[in-house]
């Protein structure tokens, strides 16, 4: 008989997130890659989160700016340039703006060998922007699309007196996002700032790692409900199985690898498909790429197999 489950603790499929939007095919953090990854099925979009001067949340995977805007070309701002003791050589920083000023830049494509035909035509999204386009689409196509907030940096933007929580909540709050049983998960590489979340709200929580967490399992299960792990800690150089899913189900928690991209497989796989499928063969809960059609059709190959 076919299987009609998979291996997830749950049983139900792995869910697809989309990193910074459908950021395969344009700039990533914008309304614009977000609402292709929602056209695309993608069951959550994944705003990472900075602040600004102001305190408004604005959506950058990076406190620094001249790698995914064209600051850089606005000369009213060239006295921002600056070093920073948690980043190599100057740049402009994201808390030195306010939100007025930050959405005068323009977003531009970060990665090498990608499409820069879209470079400077979209603007930096604030988080309830992106929360606003995820209550529309939702109600547009019948189905509630998941949002998956990154908190980057908390402790810098705590030295420069900044903090994500209260303002990120409140929005979450007012978007319908209040707790376990909504479609949202908050991630941190921080696990203190998850510790703090952990005291004050019942919105799922996962922490990220790129390396073997030093902390038991059954010591995070009491701060989170998932671990977000480097991919290459779930499966070897040869492509065996490491034993990590299984350790962390085992405590209750899920795990959503990071990141599977068209344009960079690993070269233990001959295609993307089979590699994405690797992992579903694992038993992820939830899988992180830039290209979410594709893992769309991974999965959906992938149960068809089955």
């Amino acid at each position: 008989m076919p299987q009609t489950t998979f291996p997830t603790l749950s049983g139900e499929p792995p869910i697809v997130i989309a990193h910074r939007g459908a950021s395969g095919v344009l700039p990533e953090h914008t309304i614009a890659a977000y609402a292709r990854a929602i056209e695309m099925g993608a069951d959550y979009i994944e705003p990472d989160l900075v602040i600004t001067k102001d305190g408004h949340l604005v959506a950058r995977h990076d406190r620094h700016l001249s790698k995914t805007t064209n600051v850089s070309t606005h000369p009213e701002f060239a006295d921002r340039k600056r070093s920073d003791a948690n980043h190599d050589g100057e740049d402009w920083f994201v808390e030195d703006f306010t939100l007025a000023e930050i959405k005068t830049l323009r977003a531009m494509q970060p990665r090498p060998g990608r499409s820069t035909e879209f470079d400077g035509l979209y603007e930096i999204p604030t988080f309830v922007e992106i929360l606003e386009l995820v209550v529309t689409r939702s109600k547009e196509t019948g189905r509630r699309v998941g949002i998956y907030p990154e908190t980057k940096q908390p402790s810098a933007f705590a030295a420069a007196g900044l903090r994500h929580d209260e303002v990120m909540l409140t929005a979450l709050s007012e978007a319908g996002f209040n707790g376990e049983n909504d479609p949202v998960f908050i991630q941190s590489f921080e696990l203190f700032n998850l510790k703090r979340l952990n005291d004050v709200t019942d919105i799922r929580l996962v922490y990220l790692t790129e390396r073997i967490p030093k902390m038991p399992s059954f010591e995070l299960a009491k701060i989170v409900d998932g671990i977000g792990p480097y991919k290459k800690l779930l499966l070897d150089d040869d492509g065996q199985d490491t034993g990590f899913v299984k350790a962390v189900h085992d405590v209750g928690l899920a795990v959503h690898p990071w990141t599977f991209r068209d344009d960079a497989l690993d070269p233990a796989f001959p295609d993307i498909d089979t590699e994405i499928k690797a992992y579903y063969a694992l038993g992820v809960d939830g899988v992180f790429s830039d290209f979410p059609d594709t893992a769309l059709r991974a999965r959906d190959s992938f149960k068809d197999l089955k």
